[in-house]
């Protein structure tokens, strides 16, 4: 008999394109048995009956910034891992630009050591690459890191990679994933110096999407995937914003076989240009968020298979930082714990399919990276796993929000749908806004 064991009764499965009926057993870490009927097999076991609410995929975010170490005032690991697992987040990737920053093998392994005891999610890091430390990358475990992540517009920290020659030296020696942010820093710069001469400090963050422009990000975009193709090396393209940039993803491959990759982040598809008057710097992101039309055309890419990822770029900062000026306010915010009810909102409104969103935040993020045994609901995978009631509504505010910063761009927003429990490993660890104390996570490995 197993040491734990978990039936979940009555579930409608969306997994692998198609939704199902079937009960589904769990014993210890990992799914045991699915089947049309299951019957409890010892008096000891956990019983759920979800009573034909859906069972998805525990998801995959290959995006987030924890801000551990060095910037825990805005976020911990151990915060901002219970708000995902809140908002059926599973596992994540979490991004190199930190304090010290993770371009090192001693900072990378400091890393996994504070998340072994403090995660609630299951955890993996990325590797940041700098104009100086292609000796460090080589020393890289493809088993253990997800990928090599390289900015190539500063966005955050002082991490860009500016040198033409160490970055083709890069994706020249590494057979890594290699994921980049896109933006020209020299068109960022320009603008940036053009709007200060307009406006001082105090520019209007309507402005954001100007200085952070298409060009920018096209520019940008354009030279990576031209660098990956005359090298050959695997790219990752993050956080995708403009319409012009879809013309540079291709559809017509089996994400298995593709080399180049594109992700799309929520807050790209749910926002406009046309929000920034209400939401002001709380939905200040890099890339900047841009026009309905860009928006519109984003959701095409996503839905014929250009883009293959959705992801969070998960990146809080406190209230006080966000209410800044313009020139003072940082980039980002926070979304793990509203992601999946924002796309599922977006299911209700007839947008996208619940198959399509299960592909695109669990399977894809699973195949891309080569996660291991994770990202599918299969026999013999681990049991990670999240139901969601569809029709159970509910309005975030301050009571419910689980971010350590304590705000989000979605406050006051009622979705339809609610996450009622989430399974990691084989344990219930979240059930209807209360996470459990229970030390569930594993590093997430890869099979390469």
């Amino acid at each position: 008999m197993a040491e734990r064991s978990i039936l979940i009764k009555n579930a409608r499965i969306v997994n692998e394109g198609s939704i199902s009926k079937a009960d589904l057993l769990i014993e210890d870490d990992y799914i045991k048995k699915i089947a049309k009927s299951i019957s409890p097999s010892h008096p000891n076991i956990m019983v759920i009956d979800i009573e034909n609410n859906l069972l998805i995929p525990g998801l995959i975010d290959d995006q987030v910034h924890f801000r551990e170490p060095g910037l825990t005032h805005k976020a911990t690991i151990e915060t901002e891992s219970k708000a995902a697992l809140a908002g059926g987040i599973t596992s994540f990737m979490e991004m190199p630009n930190t304090n010290p920053q993770t371009t090192t093998i001693e900072a990378y392994n400091a890393k996994l050591e504070r998340a072994s005891k403090t995660s609630y999610a299951n955890y993996s890091f990325m590797f940041g690459g700098t104009n100086d430390n292609l000796e460090e990358i080589l020393k890289l475990d493809s088993k253990t890191v997800p990928a090599l992540k390289l900015f190539l517009g500063s966005s955050t920290g002082n991490m860009l990679v500016d040198d033409p020659v160490v970055l083709e030296s890069i994706f020249k020696s590494t057979d890594m994933v290699i994921c980049c942010h896109c933006e020209d820093e020299a068109t960022i710069q320009a603008n940036t110096h053009q709007y200060l001469d307009q406006y001082g400090e105090d520019i209007p963050i309507s402005c954001h999407p100007l200085i952070r422009s298409e060009e920018a990000c096209y520019k940008s975009s354009s030279m990576a995937i031209e660098l990956a193709k005359k090298t050959g090396a695997r790219l990752h393209v993050f956080h995708l914003s403009t319409a012009r940039e879809m013309a540079l993803f291709d559809n017509k491959m089996p994400l298995e076989e593709k080399k180049i990759t594109a992700e799309v982040c929520i807050h790209h598809l749910w926002f406009s240009d046309e929000d920034y008057d209400r939401k002001g710097t709380r939905i200040k992101w890099n890339p900047a968020v841009k026009s309905a039309k860009d928006r519109e055309q984003l959701w095409q890419a996503l839905l014929d298979d250009r883009l293959d990822v959705i992801a969070t770029d998960h990146a809080p900062h406190t209230d006080e930082e966000k209410n800044n000026v313009y020139t003072k306010a940082p980039s980002g915010g926070p979304l793990v714990q509203h992601a999946l009810v924002a796309m599922l909102e977006c299911y209700h409104n007839g947008k996208i399919s619940l198959e399509t969103i299960v592909q695109k935040m669990c399977h894809n993020p699973a195949i891309l990276f080569d996660v291991e045994k994770r990202g599918y609901i299969r026999e013999g995978y681990y049991a990670d796993l999240v139901v969601v009631d569809l029709n159970n509504p509910w309005t975030v505010n301050k009571d419910n929000i689980m971010y350590k910063c304590k705000w989000s761009p979605f406050e006051g927003s009622t979705f339809r749908s609610r996450i009622t429990h989430t399974i990691l490993n084989g344990r219930l660890v979240y059930n209807n806004f209360k996470v459990h104390e229970v030390s569930a996570a594993k590093q997430l490995t890869f099979q390469r």
